[in-house]
């Protein structure tokens, strides 16, 4: 990977941004897309938005989300303990003795979370899962007065770690899920810009997929773009470590390219369309089933206004929902290519109604 993008790439995912509170990361995306993109804004909900080819026909709408899952401080006690709740889905297991970043009011706040020593357990305690009410944030605050100074209730925080490069093309961090998205779906127009074109299109850093159950900002921004075609840029599970059941939950490798998903919320003229850009750019690509739900904004866009005729591409990703998740950085820019190939190919009559 270049410097540039690779360095762009790594202030995205060290931006804390959970779900809900997303600007340090927007901030970052936009003025990324500022060097390119022929117009870049931000609506009410955060969702950011980086536009090519203003003019043009079909609206092509790339989405990728900017929201990390967190935590929250819910009570502050007497002696300065902060109790938490989870922002977005987590195992609870992955909060012990995890260093945490809180956005303060007066800026960042560092802490610990903290729980009680095997030592101090009794027997039948210690083989026992740890609870969220089990455990707490301790900012080295020596009571409640001196911690309101720094926190209050309903600041948000992040596990702290940054990303890490590792051999053989991998990276390691947390907020992989999915500020590589927003990543992607960037790079992609970056692809784009300034090249003949027939679309419109314009790449999408959504809000608060991670807690969207009734919408989050992909639906709102599909509505406002007044979308005709999407293409959702997530990450799904790679199944190439111990333990892994293949049959119940695919064969996906890193450094085995996209994955496309097929089902319900993925318009069939859209997936052929994908299948045939990978092709033509010799990019290997894997097939993922969605009988059901995607669980992500694909699920939230192909229904939005009138409906969108709606894509998904997938990252490989490995320990998802940690804070040294992993994937293959080839993975991302065959992503982006992807994604700027199917663009290229769409002209004003494309037609993506079901035969």
């Amino acid at each position: 990977m270049p410097p540039r993008p690779y360095e762009f790439l790594t202030r995205l995912l060290d931006s804390p941004g959970p779900s809900g509170f997303e600007s340090a990361p927007a901030r970052v995306w936009r003025a990324e897309a500022d060097g390119f993109a022929d117009a870049v804004h931000a609506d009410v909900h955060g969702n950011c938005y980086a536009t090519v080819n203003p003019g043009g026909s079909p609206r092509i709408m790339f989405a990728g989300h900017l929201d990390e899952i967190g935590l929250m401080v819910v009570h502050v006690d007497e002696e300065g303990f902060l109790s938490f709740a989870g922002i977005g889905g987590w195992d609870s297991q992955v909060f012990v003795g995890q260093r945490v970043t809180i956005l303060g009011h007066a800026g960042q706040v560092e802490g610990v979370i903290g729980k009680k020593a095997i030592h101090l357990m009794e027997k039948d305690d210690r083989d026992k899962v740890s609870k969220v009410e089990d455990l707490w944030v301790d900012i080295g605050a020596r009571n409640r007065k001196e911690a309101l100074t720094r926190v209050r209730v309903g600041d948000p925080g992040v596990l702290t770690s940054t990303a890490l490069r590792l051999p053989n093309g991998r990276l390691s961090s947390r907020s992989l899920d999915n500020r590589i998205g927003a990543y992607v779906v960037l790079e992609a127009l970056r692809r784009l810009a300034g090249k003949r074109l027939a679309a419109r299109v314009t790449a999408v850093g959504t809000t608060q997929e991670e807690i969207g159950y009734t919408g989050g900002g992909a639906r709102t921004s599909a509505t406002e773009l007044d979308a005709q075609v999407a293409i959702v840029v997530d990450v799904t599970h790679a199944t190439d470590y111990p333990g892994i059941d293949k049959r119940r939950h695919g064969d996906y490798k890193l450094g085995g390219g996209p994955i496309l998903s097929r089902g319900s919320a993925v318009n069939a003229a859209v997936f052929d369309r994908l299948v045939a850009a990978a092709d033509r750019e010799k990019i290997p690509y894997s097939i993922e089933a969605a009988p059901r739900m995607t669980s992500t904004d694909a699920d939230q866009i192909f229904t939005a206004a009138r409906g969108v005729a709606t894509g998904l591409v997938s990252v490989p990703l490995r320990y998802m929902h940690s804070p040294n998740e992993l994937v293959q950085l080839e993975d991302l820019d065959r992503a982006a290519r992807l994604l700027a190939a199917f663009a290229r190919a769409v002209k004003p009559d494309t037609g993506f109604a079901p035969h």
